[in-house]
Parts: C-alpha cells; structure tokens; sequence
C-alpha cells in the first residue's frame, strides 16, 4: 500500500557561505546536473536562479555528467 523504499534524494545541497544571517547554498540537480544559488536573507526574503557560465548557459556540475 504505501512505497517503502527511500528514493534517492534529485538534489544535492551544498553551504557556499553564511555571513552572519545571510547564507548561500549551491544546489544541484543530480539528473541533469544543473546548479543554482539559493539565497536566503531573514526578515527579507530569498532567492533562487541558474548559475550560466559565460555564453548564458546554465552551468553544469561536471560529477552528474
């Protein structure tokens, strides 16, 4: 009736950095291997967007090639 087996976690989330409330995280997307920035800034707000490399391309992390 209900799924018993642990499906492997789709993202990977790794701290870049934490200045005082401000705090960073790379995650990446292990299917496609997509990375984003996810920025976090209490009692104002968040965001998320692509990381592109020069040409506007999202950038890939090369371990989920």
């Amino acid at each position: 009736m209900f799924n018993k087996n642990k499906e492997e976690e789709r993202f990977e989330v790794k701290s870049a950095k934490s200045n005082g409330a401000q705090m960073m995280d790379i995650i990446t997307d292990k299917t496609t291997g997509v990375q984003y920035i996810l920025g976090v800034y209490p009692g104002m707000g968040s965001g998320m967007t692509v990381l592109v490399d020069k040409d506007g391309k999202p950038l890939l992390n090369p371990e989920y090639l």
